[in-house]
């Protein structure tokens, strides 16, 4: 790795721990997590984009989460994380909308949505990647039926403000470093709200209009969905305002 690369690895493992620091890289980040999305969907994002681009921040995050240094230089691994959560938003939009298609095109250019899954070396190890994503997502949304909720309703739940969202790091933050709330979490499928509160120091009021996303979060990180953790990405930037 350069040098450069070196900081931002040290940058993410700082903010793995500190929910402070991961608000601040995921701010100095904007210009490439906009990027990103400018590049699927196929033109600058504004007003029209809302979602994607919190969604991309979501999975700017969640990459955050699951990255290892062994999984090479962050940024790529970041940028496939984003492409990957938006290719699953997409879909579910279509389906919703009863027109899913792999073949469906979407954005300016002669593309398709099959055309946007990640490159990989061979057609065997693309094929695979798209039958485990393909599965796993169909797993984790069946997992979220049983909270009542559905992928398009976690993306309209995404936190759009800056302070929601470092309050709702406080919350995972609390919840992974305390296993008996997890275990009653999962096997009462209740967000735990009162003590979430009070161990993270966030109030309640914040945590319920979170509760879709909260919960997405939290099942990706306790039912072992590697993929789902480099799909699971929101978060939009702060513009003033109640969140």
């Amino acid at each position: 790795m350069t040098a450069v690369e070196h900081d931002i690895v040290a940058q993410v493992y700082a903010a793995k721990e500190d929910s402070g620091a991961a608000d601040q890289f995921i701010q100095q980040y904007l210009p490439f997590i906009r990027s990103e999305t400018a590049k699927f969907v196929g033109t600058a994002p504004d007003h029209r984009y809302e979602d994607e681009l919190s969604i991309a921040m979501l999975a700017f995050y969640e990459a955050i989460l699951g990255y290892a240094r062994t999984r090479g230089a962050f940024l790529p691994y970041a940028a496939r994380a984003i492409k990957n959560r938006l290719i699953d938003y997409t879909r579910k939009e279509k389906r919703h909308q009863n027109v899913v298609s792999l073949h469906t095109p979407y954005g300016e250019e002669e593309r398709t949505l099959e055309d946007t899954l990640p490159a990989q070396n061979g057609l065997m190890e693309e094929y695979d990647l798209r039958q485990a994503s393909q599965q796993e997502i169909q797993e984790f949304g069946a997992q979220l039926a049983q909270f009542g909720l559905t992928f398009s309703q976690v993306a309209d739940n995404s936190p759009k403000q800056a302070r929601t969202l470092t309050a709702c790091h406080r919350v995972l933050d609390y919840a992974r470093q305390t296993p008996h709330l997890l275990d009653r979490f999962l096997e009462t499928r209740r967000l735990p709200i009162k003590e979430l509160s009070q161990g993270a120091g966030v109030d309640k009021k914040t945590i319920e209009r979170h509760r879709a996303y909260l919960v997405a979060i939290l099942l990706a990180f306790t039912n072992g969905y590697e993929i789902i953790r480099g799909h699971l990405c929101q978060m939009t930037a702060g513009k003033g305002g109640s969140a």
